[in-house]
């Protein structure tokens, strides 16, 4: 799975810092271009230039909340998808107690290997691939599990509701792999950057022709345009950014249920 987008080799910061150069030097470029075409002659040039640089900031104002929306609504959910996984999990881990032993003591045992899997917190994607491959593995013995009681005992209530919630919780993996690395589409971001470019220059182009311009103003709107922009690629990234999706729920049921100590401890 390809989680990978092109504004991700560089930091949050640095999407904001490179945006904010390369936006200033198109904003420069455009007025000095404006500058040359209006010296070329006395006549007007100026046409429908600030009509169509109204337009073409009123287009990326909507494209911005567009975006906007579309990354913090993966946001939202990745965050209650948290939520509902530890639910799941406690839920499971409580209705295991039903189990007869040994499989009691060994689903439990086994879930408390899986909790911490599922605290996300890191950026390394290979990482996150090791704990996603390791999550599937504990599904199989788990489902195993369930499978050799539900042979032994196919008429027990309990043991229903044990598989229920079992279900549930990998249900529940693929569906936080799906949404969670679920990204706004990298034609939408790249479109919203180069728009923004194309709009700063042509307002410094009208800036030129009409040979006025505030460059406060200037370095305010790009300022604060890349601080927009920067916030959607904070928001659309899984890991990695200043915003990341709170995984308390998941660390408190870990407390709870206790981590399951390595056989061999280290040193």
């Amino acid at each position: 799975m390809r989680f990978q987008q092109l504004l991700d080799s560089l930091p949050i910061v640095g999407v904001f810092v490179a945006f904010a150069i390369v936006a200033l030097i198109a904003s420069e470029c455009g007025y000095r271009l404006g500058r040359w075409w209006q010296s070329r002659t006395s006549d007007n040039k100026e046409g429908p230039t600030a009509m169509i640089v109204g337009s073409l900031l009123a287009l990326m104002g909507f494209l911005l909340a567009v975006t906007m929306s579309m990354a913090s609504d993966r946001f939202d959910k990745r965050r209650g998808l948290v939520l509902d996984e530890a639910n799941s999990l406690g839920t499971t881990y409580l209705r295991a107690g039903y189990l007869p032993v040994p499989a009691s003591s060994e689903t439990r045992d086994l879930l408390r290997e899986y909790v911490p899997l599922r605290i996300v917190e890191t950026a390394d994607l290979a990482e996150v691939q090791v704990r996603m491959d390791r999550s599937v593995e504990l599904h199989a013995k788990l489902w195993s599990i369930a499978e050799e009681l539900a042979r032994t005992t196919p008429r027990s209530e309990v043991l229903a509701l044990f598989i229920v919630s079992l279900n549930e919780t990998i249900d529940l993996h693929e569906t936080r792999v799906t949404v969670g690395f679920g990204r706004v589409p990298e034609t939408v971001v790249l479109l919203l950057v180069l728009g923004s470019m194309m709009t700063l220059s042509m307002v410094g182009y009208n800036a030129g022709l009409t040979l006025r311009r505030s460059p406060l103003s200037a370095v305010v709107l790009i300022l604060v345009l890349g601080a927009v922009i920067t916030l959607v690629v904070d928001l659309d990234r899984p890991q990695g950014g200043f915003l990341k999706v709170n995984q308390q729920p998941l660390i408190d049921l870990q407390e709870q249920i206790g981590a399951l100590l390595p056989a061999n401890p280290p040193g």
